[in-house]
């Protein structure tokens, strides 16, 4: 497999990224992996699956600081995807969870952030935190994962629902 034949699917803004990617769900978490973990992922980047996903709780942050070994030197060839936890979702506690991430990631921006899924604070708080860290340019594009029909259609008719929006 080679970069040209990875599908891709496009956003609303125009960009092109890889429809397939990697997860990283139990990367990091333990030691005695760390070397075989790192070589898949860089084996991926190789063979094109430029596309990582990962997440602040994923080994409660160690698989972001594996990815971003992984990425060290490459970062430009990378679509990055983390998400905040539920629990972080408060307007403050977002913008520090994406520090955070990119701390560990050892990057200065993500391509995409996703509010993991759905939780008690006002999806319109979270969302105005997410949109401060586009404006910051600490985030490219953000989204949500995990939504029901019902949060998606409460997302969809926030006052606040932003100009990128992108469904994926």
């Amino acid at each position: 497999m080679s970069l040209e034949t990875v599908p891709t699917v496009r956003l609303p803004a125009g960009e092109s990224i890889p429809a397939m990617g990697l997860g990283t769900w139990y990367l990091g978490e333990d030691p005695a992996r760390r070397e075989s973990e790192l070589a898949a992922l860089r084996a991926g980047l190789d063979h094109g699956l430029t596309l990582l996903d990962t997440a602040e709780m994923y080994g409660d942050g160690a698989s972001e600081v594996l990815v971003g070994e992984a990425i060290a030197g490459r970062r430009d060839e990378v679509f990055l995807v983390s998400k905040v936890l539920p629990s972080h979702a408060t307007y403050a506690d977002t913008i520090e969870a994406c520090r955070r991430s990119l701390r560990r990631l050892g990057t200065e921006r993500l391509d995409l952030y996703l509010l993991h899924w759905r939780g008690p604070v006002p999806l319109e708080e979270t969302v105005r935190a997410i949109q401060e860290l586009v404006r910051l340019g600490l985030v490219r594009h953000w989204g949500v994962s995990n939504f029901d029909v019902h949060d998606m259609a409460e997302l969809l008719g926030s006052p606040r629902e932003p100009q990128s929006l992108e469904v994926l």
